[in-house]
């Protein structure tokens, strides 16, 4: 009996060290606020962006029948996108004395950011940096503090940060109203370890590394519930936006990157699998003129891009590596003329054989100048939590003008059709433009500094040059309306003291 035993203890010995050799580190890893089915996440977005472009579909269907009644007594509703994201508060005409609203607006993966709402409002009134002793009014002054503040800015400015800007939990910066720039040669934001983390209308641009930092715009570590939404961001040291290290519960939302190489980090290394807990929604960005590569590059985790716009890459727009799920839905790829460069995907440090298996999809996706997307892992059994991409219906990239029609800073025009713009610098400010409508070279030739609208123009900066397109037009409208919205409320606003 005790021989029997004995066999049957060194079998279970066996077996268990198989099983345990034999199994992925990634099947076993969950971060904090990791979703447990990320599908349902995925399906969550559509839904949003259906009622929306449902909502607007049916209003420029009463409009067409000339509802006089129903449109004249509904002015916001005439503004409706079908981006929910805008829809949820950009339609209100009263959002500037309810801006808190914004964080019930989010979705994706980081929907759930409530940054600073509940907190008190918080006015940056003085553009200085003092990392060892930030001052009262500063933006470094706001985001140490540890309660929950809303952050807003009494006036447009330019923030040279000398070291990174460390975002503590809880914060929302909102640059609606004012154009503001962060970096300008300085550094930029880390938000690293913290939770509830909202940035919104900032011009983020040449951040260098500040001697703490990597130097990317935005960094975001072994963090959670962040959404990232209408930025600008171009010319930094290292990425435009990294999430790694265990960071997950992120929305990448509505902004706009141009002129940089290495646009975008998921991940944070093959051997760093708690990024396999990592989720992370890309939805209604446009990756402009001058990018090379990473739009993003992931590793680990799972990836939803969807309803995206690509202007030509200089080497990839969607690569990867370890094994990542990237579940692309509705977004417009517009390759390079290069015929060697028309691959939408790239699969880093990994043979085929291996990269075959992994879940890759492609679904809805308008594919433009010779674009291919190669797909993978189709049919292969499940391996983990996430290698199920979602089937649900994406809603079609021929909507994506209409859907990211205002990325970017708010107010300042993104879109310069078959001119990408040709700015040469000069005008008031160090930096020279080639960012299509960002203030650095906007439509046609115009130069950087503000064109002859100005402010009160509807913040359309460097307007010189003829439109080049009805869509800009058509944006150019828009932005006027945005504009008389941005009016600054006095009541009941606090400095912290």
């Amino acid at each position: 009996m005790l021989r029997i035993i004995g066999i049957c203890l060194i079998l279970i010995s066996i077996s268990t060290a198989y099983l345990t050799a034999s199994a992925s580190p990634v099947d076993s890893v969950t971060l904090p606020h990791q979703h447990p089915d990320p599908e349902m996440v995925v399906y969550e977005v559509q839904r949003r962006l259906n009622e929306s472009v449902s909502r607007r579909r049916a209003l420029v269907t009463v409009t067409n029948h000339e509802a006089t009644e129903y449109t004249s007594s509904s002015s916001s509703s005439s503004r409706l996108t079908g981006n929910p994201i805008d829809d949820c508060w950009l339609c209100d005409p009263n959002w500037v004395s309810n801006r808190q609203h914004l964080a019930d607006c989010g979705i994706g993966f980081g929907r759930n950011a409530i940054g600073g709402r509940g907190g008190q409002m918080y006015v940056v009134t003085d553009p200085s940096d003092d990392p060892s002793n930030p001052k009262q009014g500063t933006l470094r002054f706001a985001l140490v503090q540890p309660q929950p503040l809303w952050i807003t800015f009494a006036t447009d400015m330019r923030i040279k940060p000398k070291r990174a800007l460390r975002v503590n939990s809880f914060k929302t910066i909102d640059g609606r109203g004012s154009h503001v720039e962060v970096g300008a040669g300085g550094a930029c934001f880390v938000v690293e370890g913290v939770s509830n983390v909202i940035i919104h209308n900032l011009h983020v641009h040449h951040c260098s590394d500040g001697g703490d930092s990597d130097g990317d715009g935005i960094s975001v570590t072994a963090s959670s519930n962040v959404w990232i939404d209408h930025c600008a961001l171009d010319h930094c040291k290292d990425g435009l936006i990294d999430v790694t290290r265990g960071a997950t519960a992120v929305t990448i939302s509505n902004n706009f990157f141009s002129d940089h190489d290495k646009v975008m980090l998921l991940g944070h290394s093959d051997e760093f699998v708690q990024d396999a807990g990592m989720q992370v929604t890309l939805v209604f960005n446009r990756f402009g003129p001058g990018l090379v590569q990473r739009m993003p590059r992931c590793r680990h985790g799972y990836i939803h891009i969807a309803n995206n716009d690509y202007t030509p890459w200089g080497m990839y727009a969607v690569g990867g590596s370890a094994q990542p799920t990237i579940n692309s839905q509705g977004n417009r790829y517009a390759a390079p003329a290069d015929p060697h460069l028309k691959e939408v995907t790239k699969r880093l440090d990994a043979a085929e054989s291996e990269w075959s298996g992994w879940n890759w999809r492609t679904e809805g996706d308008l594919l433009v100048n010779g674009a291919f997307f190669v797909p993978s892992g189709a049919g292969l059994a499940a391996q983990s939590q996430y290698e199920r991409a979602s089937s649900v219906e994406p809603k079609s990239a021929d909507l994506i003008d209409q859907l990211t029609a205002n990325v970017g800073v708010l107010g300042v025009i993104t879109r310069s059709g078959s001119n990408p713009g040709s700015g040469t610098g000069g005008g008031t400010g160090p930096y020279g433009g080639t960012i299509p409508g960002m203030g650095y070279g906007g439509p046609g030739s115009s130069t950087y500094g503000r064109g002859s609208g100005g402010y009160d123009g509807g913040m359309v900066y460097g307007n010189g040059g003829a439109a080049v397109s009805s869509s800009v037009t058509t944006v150019t409208a828009f932005t006027v309306l945005v504009s008389v919205l941005f009016q600054r409320y006095e009541s009941n606003i606090l400095i912290l003291s």
